[in-house]
């Protein structure tokens, strides 16, 4: 048979795997995979579920592109946690009719991924379904000391990103034809929505981490700095004038979309995290494209303050951004 026609279902389970095995790490095959943790560290786990229609769509992303995406969305969440990727597993529902040339293009992203930030496919489980759903859980390890956890914020500390919000979104709008653009600007914004960078760059610079809050800003960057102070029990003030909006997206959409892309736009797969002021300054020092955006306040409000009289002060919402059962 033609392999451009050739199905799941035309191979069969037993040749389907046979076909993923040069994708994984060597040696599976077994029930479960067994891995060492180096010693005196500890194991960190994440899961994350992307389901065909809602967190993805063939207009928006190619296999190949789904695959490098479902692996750094778990790789982000791991340098959240200051960790260092060992492996993945892929849960994988697919229907009969789906070609296998769109499976293996989603190896090989995930592959692709992988192979530049660390990490194997060390196993993984695959279904019959009527929708296609990826299920990736993502193994990393850390020392106890340097974890870092949301809830370890203090009052009158910087908060800083680690790059630019609402390039994802950008990127989306013009890949749903939202948004008309074109040129380097369009592109990058593109890639940022197909191909997002964990930021294991920015956990390598922390070296004291005692103090230090982070999260991944997967659910925008307005939620991630509202749970770090909810969990910190602190408050928050961000500047209107540090925005880190895209440059060239307040001229292609105005400032209000602008801003309101950046604060829950979601998709970026930046950091956020809770500084002492002069660690703050050495790192976006040290980190290209970071900067500080506010400051962690000893009272529970978290707002917007306009220091450049360019709209209202607002306080930051959960609701506006990504809601997974809205």
């Amino acid at each position: 048979m033609n392999i451009a026609g050739l199905t799941i279902a035309d191979l069969g389970e037993h040749a389907l795997l046979n076909r993923l095995r040069p994708y994984c790490a060597e040696g599976v095959g077994d029930d479960a995979a067994i891995q060492l943790i180096p010693a005196g560290e500890q194991l960190v786990v994440t899961t994350d579920v992307l389901v065909d229609g809602v967190h993805f769509a063939e207009r928006t992303l190619s296999p190949n592109d789904l695959g490098w995406r479902a692996a750094a969305v778990n790789l982000s969440d791991l340098a959240a946690m200051g960790a260092t990727p060992m492996g993945i597993t892929v849960g994988l529902t697919l229907p009969p009719n789906t070609p296998w040339l769109w499976v293996e293009a989603l190896y090989q992203g995930l592959t692709d991924c992988l192979n530049q930030y660390g990490g194997e496919i060390i196993g993984g489980d695959l279904s019959k379904g009527n929708h296609l759903s990826l299920g990736i859980t993502a193994l990393g390890s850390v020392t106890g000391p340097q974890a870092l956890y949301r809830n370890r914020a203090q009052s009158q500390q910087a908060l800083v990103t680690t790059g630019v919000h609402g390039a994802s979104r950008a990127g989306l709008a013009l890949l749903l034809g939202e948004l008309a653009l074109a040129g380097p600007l369009a592109q990058s914004w593109i890639q940022a929505h197909q191909r997002p960078i964990p930021r294991f760059d920015a956990i390598a610079i922390l070296q004291a981490r005692d103090n230090i809050a982070a999260m991944d800003t997967s659910d925008g960057l307005a939620d991630a700095v509202i749970q770090i102070c909810r969990q910190s029990q602190v408050g928050a003030t961000l500047l209107r004038s540090q925005l880190p909006v895209p440059p060239g997206l307040i001229d292609a959409v105005g400032r209000p979309t602008a801003e309101n892309w950046t604060l829950y736009g979601g998709e970026d797969f930046e950091l956020v995290l809770s500084l002492p002021p002069n660690l703050a300054k050495a790192f976006v020092q040290q980190l290209p494209g970071s900067q500080i955006i506010g400051q962690t306040t000893a009272d529970s409000d978290i707002c917007l303050i306009d220091d450049v009289e360019q709209g209202p002060d607002i306080q930051l919402e959960q609701g506006q951004g990504y809601q997974h059962f809205a």
